[in-house]
């Protein structure tokens, strides 16, 4: 029995039910592995425009805003401006591309299968912003120890609370339970959180700026156009702050009347409202720091604050709760690269925050034995946790992830399902395919070129630009 979608196919690529379509739509968005068995009941979409314009969005910021006034302090407020416009218009090209893509498997069943590239960048991203969120932790925690002593209390705080070191090691005797369950779907609901913090930090930056706070640091320089060597590590930061593409698959797939007229509607309205939110952090962030600027901006206000203590600790308990949802798709993707011979589709399901991809259910840490379980997770937490407690540098992490697994999800995958799905079709839109071929080689410039960088700033601190 054929099933056709949107337009008629012209080609054995456009048909799901041909030799070659179902080949290209099983490996690359997870169709049906059998077309001669009984395809299950099609499946309708229920969600409207605006919850997936917040689903989508509330994927996009996240951790990464912290970081984008460093990133303007790198090259100056007009480069900085346009790379950030420049970074959302390619994420928006990449979303587009996916989508046409999901239009091409069956109802509503689009996902990433794709275990030979798919889940190592899945795993490399999670991991990455598992290691931000503690670093995070470990920069905030004294700032808001201190303002709570500053202005609650007569007396100083103890020595080992202003310590970051100790804070991550306490607050990992609440996390190690957490990951270690194999449903995290009770901690899913952290999105008033996520939306308070981002608003929060909206308010501090704008609010400061104009009513600059006691015990402020001296600004620094502020330059139009001033490029330096760090603008190179910082411009994957960008391209991390963007990266959603885990998540437009399912957004696909429930959106009801998923016409590419309502996805376009969706994928603007994400990226759009990003993209304002990153220039208004970075913007004001930048005019207030200047060139002194840190890679966290909201642990460069004085934590003598309440009102900035408050925003700093909205954003703790975001992270300390997002945490394990980095930590359970890690270790099911780990767990897929492994047995790649047998793994099942795997879709990733709506998760409320940037950095909280999350595995469908059916396919989850459930198949793993006990054994299987508690090494993966032990490995992951174990290794994160090392690096957290040993490197300060939030802008070097994301830098890394950034270059690595963001490059690959929101580019280099993007171009190459496209182009495989529609390079066999008479039809096809050449335009579409030429810009298919130059994102992928674009993400590979990027996961090269940056990567490379980040590696040789490692090897030589002193010559990479400032240290923050």
């Amino acid at each position: 029995m054929s099933n056709k979608y949107g337009t008629a196919p012209e080609s054995a690529a456009e048909d799901p039910t041909s030799p070659v379509g179902a080949e290209e739509i099983t490996a690359l968005l997870g169709g049906y592995r059998d077309s001669t068995t009984e395809p299950t009941p099609k499946r309708e979409g229920k969600a409207s425009m605006v919850s997936s314009v917040s689903n989508l969005a509330n994927t996009i910021i996240g951790s990464g805003m912290l970081t984008f006034p460093l990133a303007m302090a790198s090259a100056g407020i007009i480069p900085g401006m346009i790379t950030c416009l420049f970074s959302g218009s390619v994420a928006v090209f990449g979303l587009y591309l996916l989508s046409l893509c999901a239009a091409r498997a069956p109802h509503r069943r689009s996902s990433f299968f794709a275990p030979s590239f798919s889940m190592p960048a899945i795993a490399a991203k999670c991991f990455g912003v598992s290691i931000s969120y503690l670093i995070i932790i470990k920069g905030l925690m004294p700032n808001v120890v201190t303002a709570l002593y500053h202005d609650l209390s007569s007396t100083t705080p103890p020595a080992w609370a202003l310590s970051g070191r100790n804070w991550i090691t306490l607050f990992m005797i609440i996390l190690v339970p957490l990951v270690f369950l194999r449903h995290l779907d009770s901690l899913r609901h952290t999105s008033y959180v996520a939306l308070f913090s981002v608003a929060y930090l909206v308010l501090i930056v704008i609010t400061v700026y104009f009513n600059p706070l006691e015990g402020m640091p001296e600004r620094g320089e502020v330059h139009l156009i001033h490029f330096t060597p760090n603008f190179v590590s910082t411009f994957p930061v960008q391209v991390f702050a963007f990266t959603c593409s885990q998540n437009l698959f399912p957004i696909f797939n429930e959106l009801k009347e998923n016409s590419q007229k309502r996805m376009n509607v969706v994928i603007g309205g994400a990226i759009g409202s990003a993209t304002l939110t990153y220039e208004i952090i970075a913007v004001f962030g930048y005019l207030t720091f200047g060139s002194t600027v840190g890679a966290n901006i909201i642990a460069m206000y004085p934590s003598t604050s309440l009102f900035i203590a408050i925003g700093q600790l909205a954003i703790v308990i975001l992270v300390l709760f997002s945490y394990p949802l980095q930590v359970h798709p890690c270790r099911n993707c780990l767990d897929k690269i492994f047995h790649a011979a047998e793994v099942k589709p795997v879709t990733p399901v709506l998760s409320e925050d940037d950095d909280m991809p999350k595995v469908d259910d059916d396919h989850a840490a459930g198949e793993m034995s006990p054994l299987k379980h508690f090494l993966l997770t032990t490995a992951i937490v174990a290794s994160g946790f090392t690096v957290a407690y040993f490197v300060n540098d939030l802008q070097l992490v994301l830098s890394f992830v950034g270059s690595t697994g963001s490059t690959t999800i929101s580019f280099i995958l993007p171009g190459l399902f496209y182009w495989k799905l529609t390079r066999t079709d008479r039809n096809r839109n050449n335009v579409l395919s030429l810009g298919a071929i130059a994102l992928a080689s674009y993400g590979v410039f990027v996961f090269v070129f940056c990567l490379g960088f980040n590696i040789y700033q490692v090897i030589h601190p002193s010559e990479g630009g400032p240290s923050h």
